[in-house]
């Protein structure tokens, strides 16, 4: 709406674009945006605002964006600023123009223009998602993109957690520190991107699979779409945080790949995509067998370049099999070498040339796009042991699919190189993070689920190892470095660190209070303290809405956590960057430090 108003009050200064009743005559605008009308150019240039919404700089030129100008007109008619064109609808629409302006259409996904703010803790699947019309809510989506304060730093080493550190950088000034944070991970990665921009060489998530068996079930009546958006949003800023050749590895099931294909051609652009991966995990037999129809046991990751012909790409093998090594190393060499015979062409008398190539020279299969070789780590039969544990991989308290480390290791190694940034934004048990530990690599993980935080607190520690202390309850902090997953294979002996670090919440600690409700009683006491010391949605009326508490609290508590949920202005879940002094969100002394010290705030 502010932005809405913004232009009206600017247009002004041309009276011949209102009739005589004072209204906007918005066909006409929409002509002069068509034929890029010099005087409307001119306003809309000389004004900051609308500048940055409808203007775009080529090579130093300045554009409008008609198509979007006349859209934002078009819409504005009907629809209130944070609510999409296609609510709860199909939209048909064809370069962006709706059915009724065009003969030819195209089906696009509903919320396709809009942004998914997308929280996963298990209160905010309670209530409906939150999208921001990209044309019409920009003032709303331009405070969701701003870097946000971070709290409550933690520097994990092998002698110790230590609570006042600062940030390690190279010498061009990129923190090279690895680094887990917790929050919201869209908001996370925008405040990443100031720092991180164009630093990322891979890309590795897992996200959510849109399906029964995942956490991921929103209320609305287009799940599908739902979660488009919500890998949009997402891929759209890990694209920006690539380096140009940087690489990027989608690990998705059976249920969503296609549409996922279809929407990651449009992020990255189709002559990017390198390849379809098929990670065969496992056998056709137990519970997977137990229907008639062919047994699943594959996942796909969709892998794309940020520049295919420029992409870093590792050369990959994969060792001999028993059987290969038998039926083509079969010659044995005086000094017990194996080798097998190879022609390399003809003499000048046309007599065939052979070559010895020795086995113990060989480097091994080379690597295709169908993964037999790595199996689920729930397939070690050593998980289920008494005694052999330590080995292992499995957390059994996890509930999603834990990936492997053989399986991120050949990912980190196909595109990247050792001191190169790694990053997970869907970071699960941590497997990524321990991996690139393991291997050298600098990593950057984000998670906002708690049980999933407190597992990498646990896990990542282990990998570093040497640290032992006893806390109150008898149990060891982190002791002796993690021999499991790919340990052995690199001779890993301890060693490494990384900073733990918050967003720091305002709104989220309200959401938090929610989740943590569970009596009438405790509801109330929420209530209150909502209204006296949260940031309201603007478009909530507080008078009517003390006049109907009675009402209120004659629901059942899950409906009246869902309301709650809903009085909350959710551009003020976290702190804002350009709120860090800011007296009401009681920055302190320490935070300041750390984050100005993140940010490179001088």
């Amino acid at each position: 709406m502010e932005l809405y108003k913004h232009f009206i009050e600017t247009l002004k200064q041309e009276p011949n674009y209102f009739d005589d009743e004072g209204n906007l005559k918005k066909w006409v605008l929409i002509q002069k945006a068509q034929d890029f009308d010099p005087g409307l150019l001119s306003i809309i240039i000389n004004d900051s605002v609308l500048k940055q919404a409808f203007i775009k700089d080529i090579n130093g030129v300045f554009v409008l964006d008609h198509k979007k100008l006349s859209l934002f007109l078009e819409q504005k008619s009907y629809l209130k600023d944070s609510y999409t064109q296609y609510s709860k609808k199909i939209g048909l629409v064809t370069n962006g123009k709706f059915l009724t302006q065009k003969s030819d259409i195209e089906l696009v996904w509903p919320y396709k223009d809009c942004m998914l703010e997308g929280g996963q803790t298990r209160e905010e699947e309670k209530r409906d998602e939150i999208f921001f019309n990209q044309t019409l809510a920009q003032d709303e989506i331009t405070q969701l993109k701003e870097p946000k304060v971070l709290t409550n730093g933690l520097k994990y080493t092998g002698k110790g957690v230590e609570r006042s550190f600062t940030f390690h950088r190279n010498e061009k000034g990129i923190i090279t520190d690895n680094l887990l944070i917790k929050g919201n991970n869209l908001l996370t990665l925008y405040s990443l991107k100031q720092e991180f921009a164009g630093r990322v060489r891979l890309i590795y998530i897992d996200p959510p699979f849109n399906t029964d068996n995942d956490s991921f079930s929103y209320n609305d009546s287009f799940t599908r779409s739902t979660w488009l958006t919500f890998m949009r949003d997402r891929l759209q800023v890990a694209r920006e945080l690539l380096t140009n050749d940087g690489n990027i590895f989608i690990h998705i099931d059976i249920n969503q790949n296609h549409y996922l294909k279809l929407l990651a051609d449009e992020v990255f652009e189709e002559e990017n995509f390198v390849e379809e991966i098929i990670w065969a995990y496992g056998s056709p037999s137990g519970g997977r067998a137990a229907t008639p129809k062919p047994v699943n046991i594959h996942d796909y990751i969709l892998h794309y370049a940020k520049n295919y012909t420029g992409r870093k790409q590792n050369r990959m093998y994969v060792p001999y099999s028993e059987k290969y090594i038998n039926d083509w190393f079969k010659y044995v060499d005086d000094d017990g070498r194996k080798y097998q015979k190879r022609q390399r062409g003809t003499d000048e008398d046309g007599n065939a040339i052979w070559t010895k190539q020795y086995l113990d020279e060989s480097p091994g299969v080379p690597l295709s796009t169908v993964w037999t070789d790595i199996q689920q780590v729930y397939a070690d039969p050593r998980a289920y042991k008494e005694g052999t544990k330590a080995d292992v991989e499995v957390i059994k308290e996890f509930k999603g699919g834990q990936k492997p480390e053989k399986l991120l290791r050949r990912i980190i190694e196909m595109a990247s190189d050792e001191g190169d940034i790694v990053l997970d934004f869907h970071l699960g048990t941590g497997t990524t993070a321990a991996t690139a530990m393991k291997l050298k690599r600098q990593f950057i993980g984000c998670e906002q689920i708690e049980e999933q935080i407190a597992i990498q607190l646990r896990r990542l520690p282990h990998v570093i190892g040497n640290y032992t202390e006893t806390d109150d309850t008898g149990n060891d902090k982190y002791s002796g470095f993690d021999t499991s997953g790919i340990s052995k294979d690199v001779a890993w002996q301890g060693g490494g660190e990384f900073i733990f670090l918050e967003l720091k919440k305002y709104n989220q600690a309200f959401m938090d209070e929610i989740e943590d409700a569970s009596t009438p009683d405790d509801i109330e006491t929420v209530y209150n303290h909502i209204l006296e010391k949260s940031f309201i949605d603007y478009s909530i009326d507080l008078k009517q809405l003390n006049g109907s508490f009675e009402e209120f609290k004659a629901l059942p508590v899950d409906e009246q956590k869902k309301i709650l949920c809903s009085l909350l202005d959710k551009n003020q879940l976290y702190v804002n960057l350009s709120s860090l002094d800011d007296l009401e969100f009681a920055c302190t002394d320490e935070e300041k430090a750390m984050n100005k010290d993140f940010y490179g705030i001088q």
